[in-house]
């Protein structure tokens, strides 16, 4: 069958391999539809993911079709949640499998879904009255939704995002989904557009305006959650300083480097510092029911489809021209 693969940093191309055996009983056997690229798979072609071996078929974020297995009548149309949990470590005695010591998510520590045919769990797939382009979007979209969970978001809230690619605009919208004013922050002003459709009622070009400023005029007291969903040190420390006393702070991207803090501002400001990593399942519901509403701006979200033999050129001048796209999909069947 038909799979795409990166073989080495800067080198991918198009395999063939056989399909997938089954593995247990509960497995369902899918046709791949649409996988989308992730900020993931390109940091894994610029080879700069430590969690990755070569060579590794990429992709997690998954619209599907039954063929069999499982309780689904062939031809259903699925998504599923990409991540393993052991059930043992700290983080799965408390119930949150999705930090999992021991995770391997596909594409990342074991092969992914950019081929014809994969083979899943029953437990992982989600059945939704979406189109196969929405089911591809939910994955990337429970991302940002974990993060507003972490956040503990309401509607008597402000909340501010710091970055409007893929995973920030999940944020953006699962927390305007949840009543808040949602505070949209961003250089580019295509993204900041999109942001605006996917729930933003206020928009910061940080580049063009100073953003203290700006949300000092918005919140008057600062934003009482600042997500993080850029990955950079100067992002890292504006969220500590601007947003409000007793605020929550939750960072979903890395930094690159170090970070430097004044860490009086954690104490005096009392605040709540939060990780996020990855997405539960009540966060695969929420996304499918903001789907479901229609309340995600799909059509402009997605920038690109491609076919599985324009993947390796596409992913090239992706990671040459990083600003140049927002979601690219690769195109199975």
């Amino acid at each position: 069958m038909k799979t795409f693969q990166i073989q080495a940093p800067g080198a991918a191309t198009l395999i063939d391999q056989p399909a997938p055996a089954q593995q247990s009983q509960p497995d369902v056997l899918l046709r791949v539809s649409l996988v989308g690229m992730c900020g993931t798979d390109l940091t894994t072609f610029r080879g700069g993911n430590a969690m990755v071996q070569f060579p590794r078929v990429p992709g997690h974020e998954v619209a599907a079709t039954v063929v069999e297995g499982g309780d689904l009548r062939p031809g259903t149309a699925v998504t599923l949640s990409p991540y393993t949990s052991c059930g043992q470590c700290p983080s799965c005695k408390r119930g949150r499998v999705n930090a999992c010591q021991f995770n391997e998510t596909m594409g990342v520590q074991r092969d992914g879904a950019m081929t014809e045919y994969i083979r899943v769990p029953r437990e992982k797939l989600y059945t939704a009255n979406l189109t196969l382009k929405e089911l591809a979007l939910v994955e990337p979209l429970t991302v940002g939704t974990h993060a507003v969970a972490r956040g503990r978001v309401t509607a008597n809230d402000t909340v501010a995002v710091f970055g409007c690619g893929g995973i920030g605009l999940g944020a953006i919208a699962a927390a305007a989904f949840r009543g808040a004013r949602t505070i949209a922050i961003d250089m580019d002003d295509a993204k900041l557009e999109i942001a605006r459709k996917a729930g933003a009622t206020d928009l910061i070009h940080s580049k063009n305006e100073d953003l203290h400023t700006r949300l000092v005029e918005i919140t008057g007291s600062g934003p009482d959650v600042m997500i993080e969903a850029i990955g950079l040190p100067a992002t890292f420390r504006a969220a500590v300083e601007e947003v409000a006393f007793t605020g929550r702070v939750v960072y979903i991207g890395y930094a690159k480097e170090p970070v430097t803090y004044e860490t009086r501002l954690f104490v005096q400001k009392e605040l709540d510092i939060l990780g996020s990593r990855n997405a539960l399942p009540e966060d695969f519901l929420e996304v499918i029911r903001m789907l479901e509403a229609g309340r995600f701006p799909v059509e402009d979200a997605v920038s690109l489809i491609v076919t599985p033999e324009q993947a390796a050129e596409t992913l090239a001048d992706w990671s040459a021209n990083p600003h140049k796209f927002t979601k690219i999909m690769v195109q199975f069947a």
